[in-house]
């Protein structure tokens, strides 16, 4: 077992609820600490499914992106509703200026594309949202998980497996 770090999951209502399920609990069992940051503490968030929901722990106003190993950010329509956020945008601009790992799944790369930071990079998204990342400078491919330095990114559900696995080989934990 590696030393357990602090991972952040960016988080807003109408998310993929296995893409949020699924890395959590993995990082869990992983025993790293996880910690939703969403537009304001305590808030109740549900999934577009409805099957789990979480609650807040931290308003993103409230948080640095320096006090974790890495962030995680789920797809659906969670991403939509954080994009715009100007702390939302600045804390995973400061944790890419740090080289933290950011893992985004599905519409995960929206926010990323919002905060400016695919310009030169390769990565992979729900297919559905390619043209953003173009236009974002981004170069997108169709695969199950693409790493590009410190970003990790997959497409869908059925990518899970990948994307959880790669982001745990980038904090050097275990398989799960």
């Amino acid at each position: 077992m590696t030393e357990a770090k602090k991972i952040a999951f960016l988080l807003a209502n109408d998310f993929e609820d296995s893409e949020m399920k699924n890395p959590y609990e993995a990082m869990i069992k992983n025993g790293h600490d996880n910690v939703i940051i969403s537009l304001k503490e305590n808030e109740e968030l549900t999934g577009k499914q409805g099957s789990v929901s979480y609650q807040s722990h931290l308003a993103v106003k409230d948080a640095q992106a320096s006090d974790y190993a890495a962030v995680i950010i789920p797809g659906g329509k969670s991403p939509s509703h954080l994009m715009d956020d100007k702390d939302i945008q600045a804390f995973v601009q400061e944790a890419d200026q740090k080289g933290l790992t950011i893992s985004a799944i599905c519409h995960g790369p929206q926010i990323l594309a919002a905060a400016g930071l695919l310009k030169g990079r390769t990565l992979t998204s729900y297919p559905g949202i390619q043209d953003e990342v173009r236009e974002a400078g981004g170069q997108f491919v169709d695969q199950e998980v693409v790493t590009d330095g410190n970003l990790i990114t997959s497409r869908t559900p059925e990518d899970e497996p990948a994307f959880i696995q790669a982001t745990l080989d980038a904090l050097g934990s275990n398989a799960w």
